[in-house]
């Protein structure tokens, strides 16, 4: 062979090196970006399955009592569990899990939006409550307040219409063979005894029949006895069961003098020292008197 044939195969041969040069720094650039995007494919798979498992966690974060939003909540769930079985897999496209995943994510934060509303209405609703309980607990109160003042106002409207005395007086009588009175201070020739006082005004008493009872102790404690010598069925006081002498007076609100008297029952004599009388409106005290006989 002579030159030119080999300059023709070197420059055939360079040729082709350059060729094969070519195509092999092309074949280099087309896998680096290959490369570069499938890095970038991971990595936003990577973000996309926190994002979804963030998303997850944020829908077990999420409390409310009402049972079809819970419901719906749980059916959310369920799709991001799919989703992440999705990027995991790689089989799918990433664009449309995106899409998906941020119309989960539009959902959530109407679920987030209408939590926080039902909460801020539970809270006003609650408040509310407490308001209304606390104004019927302060009713309760007044009632309570009005019904004690009724009942102290009853008990002093019973107390006001007890009725009072003053005035009082007590005398031993002896009886003249003409039957005229004689006050005497001789227990020997006490056939009567006689207890005088006044019942005062009274305009909130109920008038009418008023039963007045005396209730004579001798000076050894016992109660002189009533002429039937009977216990009283309408006189009661603890520890009293017996009066010595009952009288009826019409009682018409206004002041009036009143006398109660005693008679010694026959062949009794009454004992000397100190006599204590006690004056009753029914069962109500309304006053004392004491008396010596010699």
């Amino acid at each position: 062979m002579n030159n030119k044939v080999y300059l023709g195969i070197i420059a055939a041969l360079l040729l082709a090196i350059a060729y094969l040069g070519y195509g092999l720094s092309k074949k280099s650039d087309e896998i680096q970006v290959k490369t570069e995007e499938n890095e970038q494919l991971e990595f936003d798979r990577d973000a996309l399955q926190l994002d979804l498992e963030k998303m997850r966690f944020s829908y077990d974060t999420l409390a409310t009592e009402n049972s079809l939003l819970m419901a719906e909540m749980a059916d959310q769930r369920s799709q991001i569990d799919e989703l992440l079985k999705k990027v995991k897999d790689k089989n799918w496209s990433i664009s449309k899990l995106k899409k998906e995943t941020e119309t989960l994510r539009e959902i959530m934060k109407g679920y987030i939006f209408t939590i926080d509303s039902l909460n801020q209405l539970n809270q006003q609703l609650m408040a509310d409550n407490q308001e209304l309980t606390d104004r019927v607990n302060t009713v309760e109160g007044q009632n309570r307040d009005l019904m004690e003042r009724q009942e102290n106002m009853e008990g002093m409207i019973e107390t006001g219409q007890i009725l009072q005395t003053s005035q009082l007086s007590a005398t031993a009588i002896q009886l003249t063979n003409s039957g005229k009175q004689r006050e005497t201070t001789r227990a020997r020739k006490a056939e009567m005894l006689k207890a005088c006082f006044t019942v005062m005004e009274n305009r909130i008493a109920k008038p009418g029949d008023k039963d007045i009872y005396l209730r004579v102790i001798a000076p050894d404690g016992t109660v002189l006895p009533s002429s039937d010598g009977q216990a009283s069925r309408e006189f009661a006081e603890e520890g009293v069961q017996y009066y010595s002498v009952k009288r009826n007076i019409d009682y018409n609100n206004a002041q009036m003098d009143v006398c109660v008297f005693y008679t010694v029952q026959e062949g009794t004599e009454l004992q000397k020292g100190d006599y204590k009388m006690f004056v009753y409106e029914g069962s109500n005290r309304i006053g004392t008197i004491d008396m010596v006989l010699k």
